[in-house]
């Protein structure tokens, strides 16, 4: 069974930068596919960064230019570089991968999420 574990949430003061981590467990072969989500308290769950299992990457207007994903194959595990931070940053991030396991591709999703918190 796929397990993710998110990770490097925190609080940072505004213009601050924060790295998340989201690490795969449980017999994975490769990750195809990452998306990075968050939800602020009262909003909607929003994607805010993604990579298509063809390796296109898009971000969401409210994060271009300050955040980047990248990946560690070897470790099974993707990251989000957060830079010059916002208050409207702050939510509790999530992840998401499509990776192959077992012969099988699966999507599985990160439930607990990191907390975010950016002060002004």
């Amino acid at each position: 069974q796929v397990q993710l574990v998110v990770s490097g949430g925190g609080l940072v003061q505004a213009g601050g930068s924060l790295r998340l981590s989201c690490a795969a467990s449980g017999n994975i072969f490769s990750i195809k596919g990452i998306k990075w989500y968050r939800q602020a308290p009262g909003k909607q769950r929003e994607l805010v960064a993604s990579v298509t299992s063809g390796g296109r990457t898009d971000y969401s207007g409210s994060v271009k230019g300050r955040f980047t994903i990248s990946r560690d194959n070897a470790k099974n595990t993707v990251y989000l570089q957060m830079n010059s931070l916002k208050p409207e940053d702050t939510a509790v991030y999530y992840c998401g991968l499509t990776v192959q396991a077992m012969g099988v591709t699966q999507y599985v999703y990160g439930g607990q999420g990191t907390q975010v918190t950016v002060s002004s």
